[in-house]
Parts: C-alpha cells; structure tokens; sequence
C-alpha cells in the first residue's frame, strides 16, 4: 500500500500557488519622433542661450542638456546659428499671432490678436529675454541680428502684408501697399523696443504694452486728423 503525505493534524493541504505574473517583456523605450525631438532641443538651447550667453553655449551642452548624441543633433541642426534660427522662428509667435482665422472679426479686433495685446506675462519675459540675448552678443556675432531680422522681422512684415492684402480685397480697409502698410504698423507698435531694447523704460510693458497695441492700431485704421485730408484717398497706404 503506497504512503500517503503527512499533514498536520487540522490543516489541509495547501492549494497550489497562483502562477507568477509573465515578466514584462524588456526593450527600448519609445523613441519620440525628429518633431518632437526638434522641439525638446529649441527649448534646451533657449533655456541655455538665455543663461549663459549664445557664445557660451556649445553644441555639447544642448546635447547633453536633451539626453542625446551629437550625431543626432546635428543631423537635427546642422549649426548653432541654424539652431538659433529655429529658436527665433519658435517664438515669433510671441510677437505676431499669423497666420490665424480672424475673417469674421472687426478689424481693429483681428489687429489686437494678431499684434498680440493679450500677451501673456511669461511669454512678454520670453521676448525680451531673445531680444536681450541678440543686443548683448550681435557685436560679436553679428549673424544673430541678421537672424532676427530675416526669421523674425522679414517674416513677420510678410504674414501681416498678406492678411492686411486679404482685408483689402474684401472691402475692410483701402490699401495700395499692403507692405508698406505693414511695414508702418509693426514700427509703430515694435520699433521702439527694437532699437532702444528691452529693458528701455520707454518701452510699454504688461497693461501699459496692451494700452499701446490697441493706440497703434487706432492711428493706423483712423489716422489723428479732425477731417479727412483733402488731397489723395483718406486712410489709403
């Protein structure tokens, strides 16, 4: 007769043990698209460029702030200055919102959010810093003014030449120029930030900044004369 187990009196057998949970299967994290990588670089190079200066900031440093390889930036961005401008065509945004959706809105309303009068304070501190940034280093770099001027301003003056092109074809406003006109209005409303600087106490900042954008843009559409000039088109550019 074969031998049974022992077991201790009053205990029953123990039931068989749950089987273990399946190890997660190893591997590489997901590697985020060249979009996002180029995103994640421009915003490292802002944040070391602001710090420590463009002339300080070495390829290295972006590098090794994203947690990659040389190789990658560099197939992302094949030089600083490249690297810088893509950062100044990031943040144009904070300077001029086109292109954008404003056909439904009066004019001088779509003006206000194009020219951004309703700019956020983080995003105000953003601008100056690049602003800053170019004023202090273009002297040994001259290539960083140029690049404000052909990424950040050229560009500008060409978006909002073509939507004011756009309201002149629609019968909002009478406009010959439309690059002239808009080469005026953002002199008008920048001008004095571009060439005494940022940190200049002539320089309108948070609700004094709005007051101004909104000033602009009502001597733009409407001009200060009393009664319409008698010779040419009223309000014609």
């Amino acid at each position: 007769m074969p031998l049974q187990p022992r077991t201790s009196p009053g205990r029953r057998p123990s039931a068989r043990a749950p089987a273990a949970t399946p190890a997660r299967p190893r591997g590489r994290p997901k590697l985020r698209s060249d979009d996002e990588q180029r995103d994640a670089i421009i915003q490292a190079a802002n944040d070391l460029f602001v710090a420590h200066g463009y002339d300080r900031t070495t390829m290295d440093d972006v590098a090794a702030r994203c947690g990659i390889s040389k190789r990658t930036l560099y197939r992302l961005f094949p030089s600083k200055s490249e690297l810088f401008a893509s950062l100044i065509r990031a943040h144009r945004s904070c300077l001029l919102a086109l292109p954008g959706d404003y056909d439904d809105m009066p004019i001088d309303r779509a003006l206000e959010r194009i020219l951004r009068a309703d700019l956020a304070p983080s995003e105000e501190r953003q601008r100056h810093a690049i602003l800053r940034l170019v004023r202090v280093e273009s002297a040994q770099h001259p290539e960083l003014g140029d690049i404000l001027v052909r990424e950040g301003g050229d560009q500008m003056r060409s978006a909002l030449a073509a939507w004011l092109a756009g309201r002149a074809a629609d019968g909002s406003i009478r406009l010959e120029e439309p690059e002239v006109a808009a080469h005026i209005l953002l002199d008008m409303v920048f001008g004095t930030m571009v060439i005494r600087g940022p940190d200049d106490p002539l320089v309108p900042k948070g609700r004094d900044r709005a007051a101004h954008v909104r000033r602009c843009i009502a001597i733009f559409l409407h001009g200060v004369a009393r009664d319409p000039i008698s010779q040419g088109h009223p309000g014609q550019l």
